[in-house]
Order: structure tokens, then C-alpha cells, then sequence
């Protein structure tokens, strides 16, 4: 063989020996995530369901605020207006300003200047404000005129209208600048999740893509074997088991089934697997046309928003109750520091350690959060943040000798829970609701999570300091599941029956209960 023939037939061999090893590599190397892994209408940041209502809630405070400036306003206008002191002047002098400030008030509201609506010009939007305080003008001139122009007048009508009316408008401009950066900035975009990877869910993801007002964040779907890795650019996150427990669950808004309708066993089995979870779960039939599709997709964008605008008596309900939250938590802190700073010396002088003790549970929506307590063990046994997830999460028994001799007097006394008002006055927790649980907290040999299929409906509500499941003896640990059984019944009937006034209730009742029953282990 001559000199060129065996530089070529080396070269040959070289070269076969770079593709094997190429080959090689290629195998032995972990497998790569598509690149499309988080999807294209799947925001860079996830933010829980929790934090985006909290957000979404301040569009009570912008009818607050309005209210505020309206019968300000008007209070001022009727002192300078009315000689002598405005509470001891006739009713009828300050009915007109009464009548056309309650009219005002009213008619904001019912002309649904608290909606923002994504598709709302901010010109029609000020063209109603007019319309509501031209109809408030009105209606304050009739009473005027009916009482004879006594009192504050005509004059003083007008005066407290031009004053409102402007300062109302520029409320408002700076109502629907904050809202649509809000809109820009993701914080009102509702994130979804779609069952089904069907050409109904590539048809609704692609008709989202194309508006960019809906996240469509994952697909799930049972058969995940004849199914590609994404629907339209969005990923397949796995079957419908895996979404019950699934880590994105937090951050879901609405799940939304997108099957063939006529498909009606599997629908309803899927909507009944579908119930246990947290999460708004609705069904989505009108897909087949491109009108369809896009008023399943209005709808999809102005849920969260409208929620909050007023026409839900629900979304009332949490309003108020973060208000009493906010003001009963703060108070609390206040007249509590005192007796929180000598429980933190006790605890720093009864065993080496830290005062506070943190541990992850879960909230809203399976929103994981770390709790707030008083340390009461010893550093050494007790089940922190970090091992949460790695190993299982033992309950407190009687006279467990983990706990130190001022923590068995914390436990008894339940104050060792006080510095969960940091959590409640965070928006993490509430004054009221379902007691947290640690993650991976055993009962007997089960974890507790999955011992009851409705276990979860306890997370459609902020967890609580006290509750009503606490008020009734199910306090403590779970050591069977006839236990967790009633509890988690209990916490079901609480979420259906919440009211401000069965909250106070409850806080009342709270201290009393704990003191008449000494024997519980908590």
C-alpha cells in the first residue's frame, strides 16, 4: 500500500472514531428539557394565586378612596356653606348635598367605573364618571328646589360637584394608568391550565397567544402516550393525577377542561377527579368557532378583575375579612408585644437555640409558606425548614419529650401561635380559617394530605390562627383518619358558611375553648 493510501485509510479510521464517541456521548448524557419547556405565553415569573387576588382586591380600595373624597367633600362644603355649626343645622338645609352625595356614591358604582374592563377606552370611561355625577347634580337640584333652597343651595351644589367631579377624574386617570401598567406587568393576566391535549386546547391556546390577555401556562392529559410534548408551543406537564398535587397548582388561577363535549363520560369523569382541587375549575364547550373562542377567552381575561369590582358577594366577603384581618392583627401586635417579648426571653433561657421556629405548610390554593411559632423543642429534634420534603413530619404527642419544659406551657396555652399574626398581618394567613399543616404530616403510617379525597377543599380559604374546626375540639394532632376525617368535614362547613360575623364568633369563643380543655395536645 502506498504512503497516500494509508494517510487517507487512517484518516477514514479517525474519523469513524470521532462519530462513535460523538455517538457515545450523545448517549450517555442526560437528557436535555425541550427548549420550549416553559411555553410561550408562560411568564418569565410566577406569581401564586394568592398574591395576584391580594393585588387584584385594590380595586376595593379605589371605590374606598372614592367614597372618602365624595362625602369629604361634601362635609366641607356644607360647613362653609350653612352659618352656625353643621350638627345642629335643620335636616333639610343639608339634604341636597345628602341626597346628590348618596346618588353620586351609588351611581359610580352602578355605572361600573370599577370594572376596567381590558377593552374599555379610558374616554368612555370618564364619559360615564360625567354621566354619574351629572345624574348626582340633578337629583340634588331636585331636592333643592323641593325644600325651598334652603341651607347650602344651589351654590353650594355646585361648588361641591365642580370639587368632586375633578377630583374624582384625576383619581380615576390614575385608577386606569395603575391598572393598565398592572395589565402590562402580568399582575391581572389569569394564569389557566388546560386539560385535554386536544385541538380544542390548540385552538384556545392559539387564539390566546394571538390576544397575549390569557397564561396559558401547561397542558395535562391522561394520555400522555399518544400525546406530543407541548400543544401549540405550551408543554405537557403530565396526567391529571400529577395535577393534583402538582407544584404549579399555586400559581393557577382556573383550570380549564377543553374536551369534545360529546366525549360526556370522560368529561365527567375528568370534572369529578377534577373537584378535590383548589383551583376554579370550569368547562370550556364553545370552541368550535372563532367567535367561541374568543368569548371563552373574554371571559377567561376579565374573570379575575370583575371578581373584584364589585358584583361577586364572595370576593365582598374576602375584602372584608383582610380588612378585619388587617385591623384586629395590628391591634393584636400592639397590646400583644409586650407579653411576646417576655415568651421570646423564656424561650432564649429554657434551651440553646433560636426564639422562632419556622416550618413550611401549606395555605391557599397549596401555596407553600413558612409559619411563624415560638420555639417549643429542642433545637436537635424538631422538624425545621429545611428537612420539610425529605422526610416524614412526626405530630406532637402527650408528654413528647421534644418539647422543653416552657414549650409544654406555650403548647398548653396555644401561645406559642402568636407570632403568626406576622403571617396574617403578611396576607398569608388569616385571623380565621383552617389550621396549616406541616408538609408530609403523618398520620399513623398515611400521610395526612391523602387519607381524605376533599382534603384538599380546606386550601380554598387563607389558613387561620383559630378556627372553626378548633372551637369545635379538633385541635392537636390527627392519629387516625376518622380524625382527619372530621376535621377536614369541619373546615368544609367553615369555608361554606364564612362571614365576618361567624369570624367573630369564632376569635370569641377561641380563648374560652382552649381554657376549658386542658387535656388536648397541641
Amino acid at each position: 500500500m502506498s504512503v497516500a493510501s494509508r494517510l487517507k485509510s487512517a484518516s477514514r479510521d479517525a474519523a469513524g472514531l470521532q462519530a462513535l464517541a460523538a455517538d457515545a456521548a450523545r448517549t450517555l448524557a442526560p437528557p436535555q428539557p425541550p427548549a420550549n419547556r416553559r411555553g410561550p405565553l408562560r411568564p418569565q415569573k410566577l406569581v401564586s394565586s394568592r398574591a395576584r387576588n391580594a393585588g387584584r382586591l385594590a380595586v376595593r380600595f379605589f371605590s374606598a378612596a372614592d367614597m372618602a373624597v365624595i362625602v369629604l367633600l361634601a362635609i366641607t362644603t356644607a360647613a362653609a356653606a350653612i352659618a352656625g355649626p353643621l350638627l345642629a343645622a335643620p335636616v333639610r338645609s343639608v339634604l341636597p348635598l345628602t341626597a346628590a352625595t348618596a346618588v353620586a356614591i351609588w351611581a359610580v358604582g352602578a355605572f361600573g367605573l370599577y370594572g376596567f374592563g381590558r377593552s374599555e377606552r379610558l374616554a368612555v370611561h370618564l364619559l360615564k364618571l360625567a354621566g354619574a355625577f351629572g345624574l348626582a347634580g340633578v337629583a340634588g337640584l331636585a331636592v333643592d328646589l323641593l325644600t325651598g333652597g334652603a341651607g347650602a343651595g344651589a351654590l353650594g351644589l355646585v361648588i361641591w360637584l365642580a370639587l368632586s367631579f375633578m377630583t374624582v377624574h384625576m383619581l380615576h386617570v390614575w385608577w386606569w394608568a395603575t391598572v393598565r401598567a398592572w395589565r402590562r406587568n402580568g399582575k391581572l393576566t389569569p394564569n389557566v391550565v388546560v386539560v385535554g391535549a386536544t385541538r380544542h386546547a390548540e385552538r384556545l391556546i392559539k387564539a390566546a397567544m394571538a390576544r397575549r390577555d390569557v397564561n396559558v401556562i401547561g397542558v395535562f392529559d391522561d394520555r400522555l402516550s399518544r400525546n406530543p410534548d407541548s400543544v401549540g408551543g405550551v408543554p405537557v406537564l403530565g396526567d391529571t393525577a400529577s395535577l393534583l398535587n402538582h407544584r404549579i397548582t399555586p400559581y393557577v388561577d382556573r383550570v380549564v377542561v377543553a374536551l369534545d363535549p360529546s366525549a360526556k363520560g370522560r368529561v365527567r369523569e375528568l370534572t369529578d377527579r377534577l373537584r378535590v382541587l383548589p383551583n376554579e375549575v370550569s368547562l370550556l364547550v364553545d370552541l368550535e368557532s372563532e367567535e367561541g373562542r374568543a368569548a371563552a377567552l373574554t371571559r377567561l381575561a376579565d374573570a379575575p378583575l370583575a371578581r373584584v369590582s364589585g358584583h361577586s358577594e364572595d370576593d365582598r366577603a374576602a375584602w372584608w375579612k383582610r380588612v378585619q384581618d388587617l385591623a384586629i392583627g395590628s391591634a393584636a401586635l400592639v397590646l400583644l408585644a409586650p407579653a411576646m417579648l417576655v415568651i421570646a426571653l423564656l424561650v432564649k433561657l429554657s434551651s440553646p437555640g433560636p426564639v422562632f421556629f419556622r416550618q413550611v405548610r401549606q395555605g391557599f390554593n397549596n401555596e407553600e409558606f413558612r409559619v411563624w411559632k415560638f420555639r417549643t423543642m429542642r433545637v436537635e429534634t424538631a422538624s425545621g425548614p429545611t428537612e420539610i420534603g425529605k422526610r416524614k413530619v412526626r405530630q406532637v404527642e402527650t408528654d413528647d419529650p421534644r418539647v422543653t419544659r416552657v414549650g409544654r406551657f406555650l403548647r398548653l396555652s396555644s401561645l406559642d401561635e402568636l407570632p403568626q399574626l406576622f403571617n396574617v398581618l403578611r396576607g398569608e394567613m388569616s385571623l380565621v380559617g383552617p389550621r396549616p399543616h406541616a408538609v408530609g404530616t403523618m398520620t399513623g403510617e398515611e400521610e395526612t394530605a391523602t387519607l381524605i379525597k376533599e382534603y384538599a377543599h380546606r386550601h380554598r380559604i387563607k389558613p387561620g390562627m383559630t378556627g372553626w374546626a378548633a372551637i369545635k375540639g379538633s385541635r392537636g394532632p390527627l392519629h387516625e383518619a376518622a380524625d382527619v376525617k372530621r376535621r377536614v368535614a369541619l373546615d368544609i362547613e367553615y369555608i361554606e358558611r364564612q362571614s365576618f360575623w361567624l369570624d367573630l364568633y369564632i376569635m370569641a369563643m377561641t380563648v374560652p375553648c382552649l381554657l376549658g380543655d386542658r387535656q388536648a395536645v397541641r
